[in-house]
């Protein structure tokens, strides 16, 4: 009896040593699949956070190849407050021209944009249905695609969409916690457990579940450093979205060799995008020595030009001069999830406190901080997209050269407002008999006077970012150059009447290598003959505003003597 006690007992001793070292093996193969399946599930949270019905709609479009398309992300907004947003994108499929026109209800058509393909925002969504259409030509005789979005408050939205929403949004969260967890745990050290349950009260492993929640959270962080704060990610985003183009231009200009020439930087919204032309003022300043870069973007703002030239200069010496605009923007304050991915190829983790602190709404803070410490939760919908197109993706990342050129030869819009009148006291316009129906509906919505909060926002936003780029070029020879844009058409618009920037500028020329430009300089370009709606240059005020601004650096810099200390 003791013979066979014994055997069993070895042999039972023997089962245990290969459970255990089968249970060794095991964990080291599982720990590396449980690191990926976080990965994978880090990714496609990311891209469908937004709710399941967004996702379910973005993997449900299937286009053939060279099919024209337009899509809306999401189609269905719920208006907090006063309004809500969009992203529209479009492509023609065959890079022919193309243009998307928007009917809201019992409204005429607008058009919203032009190109073959691109993406736009739509920060004005309010209760109601728009239908965004997109035309093979400007008359709307040949219909390609058409997308229709809903816009409901938030107590006509449906409760049960709200509640699968939300139940959805924290099931993915529990999901992603127990992946991290059992990664973890699975990778810790200590002896094999034969007992079920698998952690009884007295097993000599305790769990850590404080401890291994801490190091999961803390991992997630590390791989959302890894993925989006290195810029393996920022590499890949759509060139053609807004966060894409930010990321393009800033990498393009990192990588731009010097030139051997005086370089000037030159900022700046929409305004600037149309209004100044990089091959005109090279060939005017040929001369003087100097050589124009553009980093002039639409919505972007005076935080985001701050963090661009962080990124392009960092030794704050690179540019000869670097010009930055003011004065009221055009761009709307309500789209801040916009703004937040636009500039978070930029941010970095110490942002986090004075990146939110540029938003109005709690809320928006609560984002833009979260994007800062999580870059992931900023690139939401461009990584759906990704994940719902990767070899469209890649088609579309081989085309950022041609995008990059594209900016260069631009030309600007070829039509003007010539015959347009406005009467500001009744809001009463007149138009000449060439002009098509939709480019007086682009006219008329371009004349809605901003909100008072929305003038007070974009002015405290040059205040106190403005400043912050002069500090970091106060011991630069790089010269600031500040200088007015051009109000409008028409100079009686009372949003932009020269009370509203009056003495804005003198209060923060106090380094010796900040010049201001006079505001009246400009003053000249204020009428139908240069614009192409009330807020934007048309080609011949893109020519005109170049030459006058490349004419005043020459002057104003030259007679400075700036730039003894330049390389």
């Amino acid at each position: 009896m003791n013979a066979i006690s014994q055997l069993k007992g070895e042999v039972s001793k023997r089962f245990r040593l290969e459970l255990h070292d089968s249970w060794v093996a095991a964990k080291v193969l599982l720990a590396p699949a449980a690191v990926v399946m976080c990965l994978a599930a880090f990714l496609g949270a990311v891209g469908t956070v937004q709710g399941a019905a967004e996702t379910l709609a973005d993997t449900e479009v299937k286009q053939t190849s060279g099919a024209p398309v337009i899509t809306a992300k999401p189609e269905h907004v719920t208006v907090a407050r006063e309004s809500g947003s969009t992203e529209i994108q479009w492509d023609t499929g065959n890079g022919s021209a193309g243009f998307v026109f928007v009917t809201a209800s019992d409204r005429k058509p607008v058009l919203f944009a032009t190109g073959a393909k691109g993406s736009l925002v739509a920060p004005w969504i309010r209760a109601g249905n728009y239908l965004f259409e997109l035309y093979s030509d400007e008359e709307r005789r040949t219909l390609l695609a058409a997308v229709t979005v809903s816009g409901v408050t938030e107590r006509e939205a449906s409760p049960q969409a709200m509640l699968l929403r939300g139940r959805v949004r924290w099931l993915l969260v529990v999901a992603l916690i127990a992946i991290v967890y059992i990664a973890l745990y699975l990778s810790s050290t200590g002896p094999l457990r034969t007992t079920f349950p698998t952690e009884p009260t007295t097993s000599p492993r305790p769990l850590h579940v404080a401890r291994n929640l801490l190091l999961g959270a803390a991992a997630f962080v590390c791989l959302d450093g890894v993925i989006f704060h290195t810029g393996l990610y920022a590499s890949i985003l759509a060139p053609d979205s807004y966060a894409g183009r930010v990321a393009v231009l800033t990498r393009a200009e990192e990588e731009r060799p010097a030139s051997g020439l005086k370089e000037v930087l030159v900022l700046g919204d929409s305004r600037m995008a149309e209004g100044f032309s990089t091959k005109m003022a090279d060939e005017l300043g040929s001369a003087a020595g100097l050589k124009f870069i553009t980093l002039a973007e639409p919505a972007s703002t005076a935080n985001t030009w701050y963090y661009m030239l962080r990124k392009v200069d960092p030794s704050a010496r690179r540019y000869w001069a670097v010009v930055v605009p003011y004065g009221v923007g055009y761009e709307p304050t309500s789209a801040e999830s916009l703004r937040i991915s636009m500039a978070a190829p930029l941010l970095r983790y110490g942002d986090c406190f004075t990146f939110a602190s540029a938003f109005q709404q709690w809320s928006g803070r609560f984002r833009a901080f979260t994007a800062c410490i999580l870059r992931g939760s900023a690139y939401q919908g461009d990584v759906a997209d990704l994940l719902a197109h990767p070899i469209k993706r890649v088609k579309r990342i081989q085309r950022e050269p041609a995008m990059v050129h594209a900016r260069v030869i631009y030309r600007g819009r070829d039509y003007d407002m010539v015959g347009t009148s406005y009467d500001p006291t009744t809001g009463q316009m007149t138009f000449p008999p060439r002009l098509t129906e939709a480019q007086r509906e682009a006219i008329r919505k371009s004349l809605l006077q901003p909100s008072q909060s929305e003038m007070q926002y974009s002015l405290r936003l040059q205040r106190d970012w403005i400043p912050r780029i002069l500090n970091r070029y106060s011991k630069s020879p790089t010269a600031i150059v500040l200088t007015p844009v051009p109000r409008g058409p028409f100079a009686e618009l009372p949003a932009f009447s020269v009370a509203q920037r009056a003495g804005f500028p003198e209060v923060m020329v106090v380094h010796r290598t900040v010049l201001s430009l006079p505001q009246q300089t400009f003053e000249f370009l204020e009428k139908p003959d240069y614009y192409f709606d009330a807020f934007h240059l048309n080609a011949k005020g893109r020519q005109r505003f170049t030459e006058k601004l490349v004419t005043e650096l020459v002057a104003h810099l030259g007679a400075a003597g700036q730039h003894a200390n330049y390389p």
